[in-house]
């Protein structure tokens, strides 16, 4: 895949097609059970870790002030969840080339 391509669903149902050999639809939708059970986690407010990729982490973060930085007017920022990923050792040296 080249540097500024985004992998996307059918490219990873395509993919479990040719190495696993499943067919079209049952890779499709094996991605879309795998996603859909990933999205329920952290909709019901779980972390999810998967070993050796990394973490997707909610994090809940409280009221506080932010300024328009155009015209320096305060605006208060309702308290929220946010969702951030943290790969693992393993993924970051991958990515990096060192393993």
């Amino acid at each position: 895949m080249p540097d500024n391509q985004t992998l996307t669903r059918a490219e990873l149902a395509d993919r479990l097609n040719r190495e696993i050999g499943l067919s079209r639809a049952e890779s499709a939708d094996l991605v879309e059970q795998v996603l859909r059970a990933i999205a329920d986690a952290l909709v019901a407010g779980q972390n999810v870790k998967l070993s050796s990729f990394g973490s997707f982490l909610l994090r809940e973060k409280g009221m506080r002030v932010g300024r328009n930085p155009k015209t320096g007017v305060v605006v208060p920022i309702e308290p929220h969840v946010t969702l951030s990923f943290r790969p693992s050792q393993i993924l970051r040296q991958r990515i990096n080339g060192s393993a």
